[in-house]
């Protein structure tokens, strides 16, 4: 007798890639498109707006706001707002916030299906928010429209959820990829945010996406680096220690910001009015702020530039500083529409450049710079992602040891200070908990052999329906049983239930339990337990006998064993011994003593 269903030890692999990946990597090349054409079309819409706005003209043209404001331009934003808080209302509340977690929460929830109005109000929302004045950047909201888009795709053709998720992500990274140039952190981002998963199905079509992308930035957006920085201070052997000091810096800064955001959303939220309101209420914020500070209106690449170009005194970046957080922590927390990536470059650029008055080495860019990856490693909870988005925006890679420690050391004061981060904790109001930890699956390492039970109980093939029946009156017993023949091979399984369907059946009382010719479903002690563990669930057998290569009966696993790889799993994270100490079993040779049949 063999196992039903089972999977050869040989025949397992690293991955699990299939050729469906190749048709999905074709969809994704074509998403890639979507998602860079999506993107062309949302920088020009803000453009659009900020030329209508601002300057009473018609034209899609890049324009810098301007140096001062007239005091009737605070209705601007507050204008802006209000059209936002009309769309969310009678169009989508999905096309409120930042993008990021709403893309998050379809992918976990919506099983990647996004709704087509979702894909054409966002982008406007946003163009309309961030043109009209609002201190956001265009990416989150690309993310969304980009994801979205790749998600309506996917939905014209049979796929699973799964694989939509793929091209969902893809169009997401498309998205990041066409406005930044930046194809290896906006696949980065994918994996440390947005996939929940590493395999072949997803990352190879994301990668496709995002170069397909990154192929048509040049004829729609442009070609080169989009904040480009050529320094590269000389640094002493201390002057690592020196950079994660400044990430330190940032990932406190990323805490407070963040605090900061949620509380004035939560006294949002103890207003009496309707939340269509709060983008209005958010742009007089952003009004007053653009008073004090035009630089703080809009998406602010220019500020960037000037941060890294060590061009900005210290008043101009204290006044930066302060005035953007203001107007993008209550905007932002109004609900309205934009992105919060080239506002926390600000933020972070503005903390380095005043840092970089009292460092003894490097100038105000390389510090900016510094703050910049850290803020991003620290709120978004992706060091690998920042530090990479960071040489691929400068295109300047020889500062990779530099910002990679400051992005660490920025994302390991945000964890242990924070519970969750900016991207997550909207989505942990609205009752959905998410973890962002990456582990091999306990089932997936340990063997059947490691969770059986031995020796099992069983009964003989020559026991009789009516000594069957006695048996499982007399006492408490297990659901079934395995049933062996004299040379010990398992030929069935049994119940209470199949004996009494036997005696409603016909069955004469003399007649044998290894008459019966049923199936069974079992399994090798080399198996993995995931292995097992998916044959118990889409077979629905509770209890499986542990056969060796002969037939020969070896052992038992019930639904209860299978949680055992998890509890020894579990005992490797939290119990703390020394290998070398006295009395230790250094081989890890002792283990648990074989547990007894468990009841179910």
């Amino acid at each position: 007798m063999q196992a039903e269903n089972h999977v050869p030890a040989e025949q397992l692999r690293d991955f699990t890639a299939t050729p469906r990946m190749l048709k999905l990597a074709a969809m994704a090349a074509v998403t890639g498109t979507l998602g860079a054409c999506a993107a062309w079309m949302l920088l020009r819409l803000i453009n659009l707006f900020t030329n209508l706005a601002y300057f009473g003209r018609f034209s899609s043209a890049a324009v810098t706001m301007p140096a001062h404001m007239a005091p009737a331009s605070i209705l601007i934003p507050v204008i802006g707002g209000l059209v936002v808080g009309l769309m969310a209302r009678f169009g989508s509340e999905k096309i409120r916030g930042h993008g990021i977690p709403e893309a998050i929460e379809a992918i976990l929830i919506g099983k990647s299906r996004i709704q087509p109005k979702v894909a054409l109000l966002k982008p406007l929302s946003s163009a309309i928010a961030i043109g009209t004045g609002g201190p956001f950047g265009a990416e989150g909201p690309i993310i969304m429209t980009g994801g979205a888009l790749g998600s309506l795709f996917a939905q014209l053709f049979h796929l699973s959820s799964a694989e939509r998720k793929s091209l969902l992500v893809a169009g997401a990274a498309a998205g990041m990829t066409a406005v930044f140039g930046t194809p290896i952190a906006a696949v980065l981002l994918a994996v440390e945010l947005l996939l929940f998963e590493w395999k072949p199905r997803s990352f190879i079509p994301v990668t496709v996406a995002a170069v397909v992308a990154f192929c048509w930035r040049p004829l729609l957006i442009g070609s080169g680096p989009l904040f480009a920085y050529t320094g590269a201070p000389l640094l002493p052997w201390w002057g690592l220690a020196l950079c994660g000091l400044a990430g330190l810096a940032a990932g406190a800064q990323s805490a407070l910001l963040t605090l900061l955001l949620y509380g004035v959303e939560d006294l949002f939220r103890k207003l009496p009015l309707h939340w269509m309101w709060w983008p209005a209420l958010g742009g007089l914020a952003v009004g007053i702020g653009g008073l004090i500070d035009p630089a703080v209106l809009g998406v602010g690449y220019d500020n960037i530039r000037l941060l890294l170009a060590g061009s900005l005194g210290l008043s101009a970046v204290l006044l930066l500083l302060a005035d953007k957080a203001m107007v993008w922590i209550v905007a932002l927390s109004s609900g309205t529409s934009g992105g919060v990536l080239a506002p926390l470059l600000i933020l972070g650029g503005a903390m380095g450049a005043v840092e970089a008055h009292w460092m003894p080495f490097g100038d105000g860019g390389f510090w900016a710079l510094i703050g910049m990856t850290a803020i991003l490693g620290g709120t978004m909870r992706a060091p690998l992602t920042a530090t990479l988005f960071a040489v691929e925006l400068t295109g300047n890679p020889r500062l990779l040891p530099e910002l990679f420690t400051a992005s660490v050391c920025g994302f390991a004061f945000t964890v242990l200070a924070m519970r969750r981060s900016i991207l997550t904790e909207r989505i942990a109001r609205r009752g959905l908990h998410l973890t962002r930890e990456y582990s091999v699956d306990p089932f997936d390492v340990a063997r059947v052999r490691d969770v059986m039970v031995q020796p099992a109980e069983s009964l003989p093939a020559a026991m009789t329906v009516e000594a069957a029946m006695a048996f499982f009156n007399s006492g408490e017993r297990h659901k079934s049983y395995p049933v062996v023949d004299n040379a010990g091979r398992v030929v069935t399984m049994v119940s209470r239930a199949d004996v009494l369907r036997w005696i409603r059946d016909g069955w004469a009382p003399e007649d044998r339990l290894g008459d019966w010719e049923g199936g069974v479903v079992s399994a090798y002690p080399e198996e993995l337990v995931g292995t097992l563990a998916d044959r118990m669930a889409e077979t629905g057998a509770s209890r499986v006998p542990v056969i060796a290569r002969d037939g020969t009966l070896l052992g038992l696993v019930a639904r209860r064993e299978l949680l055992r790889a998890r509890a020894l799993a579990l005992k490797g994270e939290r119990d703390h011994e020394s290998a070398l100490a006295p009395g230790s079993d250094p081989k890890g040779l002792s283990g648990p003593a074989t547990a007894p049949i468990s009841m179910e």
